[in-house]
């Protein structure tokens, strides 16, 4: 037993800290094969504090990473892992790679590890890729009075038959789980069966992306807190020693538009030019999916983009820096009006942290505004719906709601409409009619109108909503494509961004999302563009004025909406007709 004084005292604690011990005792070898101590770089001391965090809160360690290139995360994982074996009883650590040659090279970290560490517990001999912590002695008697740990670390490469089953696992690292063979969701799913959900346990998946594969999903589920996993992301530029001198050469549009977006010196933007030269072979995509600035540079679409990817991702990264958006739902009441009429009315936007809609920018007084509507349908999961400003083409608001009644989508794109100005209406009526008819039966008053051909009287009538076909659609991709060519800058909202990115040309040229991708925000923008030209390009010059400070005679109907609105209706109704005369 320890002592707790002097040197003894010190031992005991650095055992008792993780950091402090791959610091003190583990070595490794570096980038020009010298065997070094162990130090963490500046990613690999982010990761530290994500997992701490984890720990500290009493939490399994769930963490899946979306890594760049040569960053550390693989020895920190191994290293941190060995720490947990090597100092414990009765664990079991299981590493599983891609490849062979990956799975060798892990393992022989591990070794390495354990040959270079002072305070190494007793080894067993053994012919796998495996250490394990116990007495080599053959004495029986001896093995019973000194056993060791008894803990084990494994490595093993996936494609085999039900790896990892088998077991009872402390912890896992799932390196490269983007290029895993076979199926990647049954290997991992078995592997996770027998990782138990206790805080002891530990579970490290890092990866580079390989296209929309498996892993871009547990990453995105990641990402929006649909499983446990905390996401961890770490751009290139993060590497210190991913930079080169700058002479001053003249840089390109693209990447002084880089060093704003991301803050970036001249000499990461050398080293950039460098890879993607050197690295990647003059291919951008590559660069972007093996040494990303952002998640979405990371994954990179099978299909031709419709829409230039560089000019997304600049545009994304430019959202991060814009104001957090009001993020709710509308609370509204219903009253009867005559037999049949339901009316809304008194309604106003509730903040709320899971709210279906995100509102960028407020409404101006006489400004006109248009929403497109994409109802949930085949091949679709979300209904949705679009606010931009007549004018400019600005995206103003979003709503996107999954699982929803369709009444209950078509009310809150009526108080949507109504908050924005009686903005026009065009939803889209291709698998469901139901939610025009709730806009029709609650007598929206601006509802957008398309020409039939009636077989019965064998002339044109006039009907609401937006149907996509095969005239239509075309128009509606070109007039996205003119959006994110000349006025990306108006887009405010990250998923509708996300759904440009993965928007794309199939082997038949249809424009459609990659599969397993959405494009509902997508084609809700597209319908509020193609539906402009039924509402007016011009501010109603006497309600903006008005607006700003004059007097406006209010008639009686007017009086009785300000009457039966609440505080906040009372103040929008204010800044829609202005102060009363």
């Amino acid at each position: 037993m320890l002592r707790k004084r002097g040197m003894q005292v010190k031992q005991y604690d650095v055992l008792r800290d993780a950091k402090k011990y791959m610091e003190a005792f583990l070595q490794i070898k570096d980038k020009t094969g010298k065997i070094v101590p162990f130090r963490l770089n500046s990613a690999q001391k982010r990761l530290y504090e994500t997992i701490c965090q984890q720990e500290k809160a009493g939490k399994p360690i769930r963490v899946v990473i979306l890594k760049s290139r040569q960053m550390g995360f693989s020895t920190l994982t191994e290293a941190l892992i060995y720490y947990r074996t090597a100092t414990r009883k009765n664990v079991s650590s299981f590493i599983i790679t891609h490849k062979d040659e990956a799975t060798a090279n892990l393992f022989r970290m591990s070794k390495l590890y354990q040959e270079k560490n002072p305070v190494r517990p007793m080894l067993k001999n053994s012919n796998a890729k495996e250490l394990i912590f116990e007495n080599p002695t053959k004495n029986a008697r001896e093995k019973e009075r000194k056993p060791g740990l008894r803990s084990r670390m494994k490595c093993a490469t996936a494609g085999g038959q039900g790896v990892g089953r088998s077991d009872t696992l402390t912890n896992v690292h799932a390196s490269e789980l983007a290029f895993w063979p076979g199926d990647i969701a049954e290997t991992l799913a078995g592997l996770m069966q027998a990782v138990p959900n206790t805080p002891e346990s530990l579970v490290i998946i890092e990866s580079t992306a390989n296209g929309f594969n498996f892993f871009k999903k547990l990453w995105d589920d990641a990402a929006a807190g649909l499983n446990d996993f905390v996401p961890f992301f770490a751009a290139w530029y993060e590497m210190e020693e991913y930079r080169m001198p700058y002479y001053g050469e003249e840089l390109t549009a693209e990447e002084t538009e880089l060093k704003a977006a991301f803050g970036l010196d001249d000499e990461q933007i050398m080293w950039r030019r460098w890879c993607i030269r050197n690295n990647c072979g003059g291919d951008l995509e590559y660069f972007h999916q093996e040494y990303p600035a952002t998640p979405e540079e990371a994954f990179i679409a099978t299909g031709a983009a419709v829409f230039s990817r560089a000019a997304i991702l600049l545009r994304l990264a430019a959202v991060k820096q814009e104001p957090e958006p009001r993020r709710g739902r509308f609370a509204y009441k219903e009253k009867a009006e005559g037999l049949r009429h339901i009316l809304i009315w008194d309604s106003a936007f509730a903040e709320d942290e899971r709210g279906e809609i995100l509102v960028f920018k407020e409404p101006q007084a006489g400004r006109p505004y248009t929403i497109g509507g994409d109802t949930a349908g085949e091949g679709s999961d979300y209904f949705t719906a679009q606010v931009i400003d007549n004018i400019t083409g600005e995206q103003m608001a979003r709503l996107r709601w999954q699982d929803c009644d369709e009444d209950d989508y078509a009310k809150q794109v009526y108080c949507l409409g109504m908050y924005y100005n009686t903005a026009l209406i065009a939803l889209e009526v291709n698998f469901s009619t139901h939610p025009q008819k709730v806009l029709e039966y609650l007598r929206y008053p601006r509802l957008y109108v398309r020409e039939v051909f009636d077989t019965y009287t064998g002339k044109l009538r006039q009907s609401y909503g937006f149907r996509t076909d095969g005239m239509t659609r075309p128009v509606l991709v070109a007039k996205l494509v003119e959006c994110m060519r000349d006025n990306i800058g108006s887009i405010h909202d990250r998923d509708t961004l996300g759904e440009a990115l993965t928007f794309i040309r199939n082997e038949k040229g249809r424009a459609e999302a990659e599969i397993n991708e959405h494009d509902d925000l997508l084609l809700g923008l597209g319908i509020a563009l193609m539906a402009r030209g039924q509402q007016t390009m011009q501010a109603e010059a006497g309600k903006a004025a008005d607006a700003g400070g004059k007097k406006v005679k209010w008639h009686a109907d007017m009086w009785e909406d300000y009457y039966n609105a609440n505080e906040e209706g009372k103040k929008r109704l204010i800044m829609k007709w202005g102060e009363p005369s």
